[in-house]
C-alpha cells in the first residue's frame, strides 16, 4: 500500500494539529482521501482531528472505519479509548482500554487515564498502581507526576503528595493539566491558598475550560475568612483515618446533636454566602457566569 507519510498534506495536517488549528487540519486530512482513498491513516488522522474538536460521536466513526481496515491500528484504538474516557461509558472504556493495551503496552496514556477513571470512582489505590506502569515507561512526565500527587492526597499520604508536586514542577512546561492536578492535590491537602495559585494558572493557560473556572471559583471560595471559619475542624478531620472519623461521628451525635446540627445549618448557609461572594467579585452584579 502506498505509503500516506510521504504525502506533504499529511505532514501539514500533523503540524497543523500541533498548533491546535484543527479546522485547517481537518480540511488537508480530508483533502487526502482524494488522493489515497481507503487509507487506514489517514481515517485515523481524521478521528484523530475529531477527538481534538471534542466531536466524539465523529472521532469514534472515523475510529470505526480505520479498525475495519485494519483492526490493529494503534491511534484508531488510542481514539476510541479517548472517545469512552472522556464520554463516561466505563464498560466501553475498560474494554477498549484492554485490547489497547494489548496492541500497545508501551503507551504510557493509557495508564494515566485509567488512573482518572478509578480515581472518580474513588479507588485511588488502584488509580497509584496505574499510574506507577505510566512512570516506569515515562517516568519524568508532569502530568503524570501531577496526577500521582492528587492521588497520594487522596490516600491522605500528603508528605508524599507534596514531594510528588515539587518533581512535577521542576518538569513542568506551563501546561495546565499540570496546574490543575496540583491544585486539585493542594485542595485535598487543604491548602487552598495554594490551590488557588494553581487553579488560576491552569485558567490563564485554557481560560474556556468551564472545569478549571469551577475549581478556580472553589478555591476563592475556601480562602474566604467566613468560610474558613466554617472549615477550622475540617484540617483535623483530614489527620485522622476513617474508623476514628466514624467514630467522632457517632460520638458528636450522641452528645453533641443540638450543636452539630448548628455547625450544619451555618457551614449550609456560609456555603452559599461566600459562593455567592465570589461569583460578585470575580463577575460583578448580574452577571451568570463565564
Amino acid at each position: 500500500m502506498e505509503d500516506v507519510h510521504n504525502y506533504a498534506a499529511y505532514t501539514k495536517a500533523q503540524q497543523l494539529i500541533k498548533w491546535r488549528r484543527y479546522k485547517e487540519a481537518l480540511k488537508e486530512a480530508e483533502q487526502l482521501i482524494s488522493q489515497v482513498p481507503e487509507h487506514p491513516d489517514v481515517f485515523a488522522l481524521i478521528s484523530q482531528i475529531h477527538l481534538f474538536m471534542d466531536e466524539y460521536d465523529k472521532a469514534l466513526h472515523w475510529s470505526n472505519q480505520t479498525l475495519k481496515r485494519e483492526p490493529q491500528h494503534e491511534l484508531a484504538w488510542f481514539v476510541r479509548v479517548s472517545v469512552y474516557y472522556y464520554t463516561d461509558k466505563d464498560r466501553a472504556f475498560e474494554e477498549a482500554l484492554q485490547e489497547a493495551l494489548r496492541i500497545d503496552p508501551y503507551e504510557p496514556h493509557y495508564y494515566y487515564l485509567q488512573a482518572n477513571m478509578l480515581n472518580k470512582k474513588g479507588r485511588p489505590k488502584q488509580a497509584k498502581t496505574a499510574l506507577s506502569h505510566a512512570l516506569e515507561l515515562r517516568p519524568e512526565s508532569p502530568l503524570y507526576l501531577a496526577l500521582l500527587s492528587y492521588t497520594e492526597a487522596l490516600l491522605t499520604n500528603f508528605e508524599d503528595s507534596a514531594r510528588l508536586e515539587r518533581q512535577a514542577l521542576n518538569n513542568n512546561m506551563e501546561s495546565p493539566n499540570v496546574y490543575f492536578f496540583l491544585g486539585l492535590a493542594s485542595g485535598q491537602r487543604g491548602e487552598y491558598k495554594l490551590k488557588e495559585t494553581y487553579m488560576r494558572n491552569a485558567v490563564r493557560l485554557d481560560p474556556d475550560s468551564k472545569q478549571f473556572q469551577d475549581e478556580y471559583l472553589d478555591a476563592l471560595q475556601h480562602n474566604e475568612k467566613l468560610f474558613k471559619i466554617c472549615l477550622w475542624p475540617v484540617k483535623f478531620l483530614r489527620k485522622m483515618k476513617n474508623w476514628q472519623i466514624l467514630l467522632t461521628w457517632v460520638v458528636a451525635m450522641l452528645l453533641f446533636r443540638p450543636l452539630l446540627i448548628l455547625f450544619i445549618v451555618l457551614y449550609v448557609l456560609l456555603h452559599w454566602v461566600t459562593k455567592a461572594i465570589v461569583h460578585v467579585k470575580v463577575f460583578g452584579w448580574g452577571r451568570r457566569g463565564v
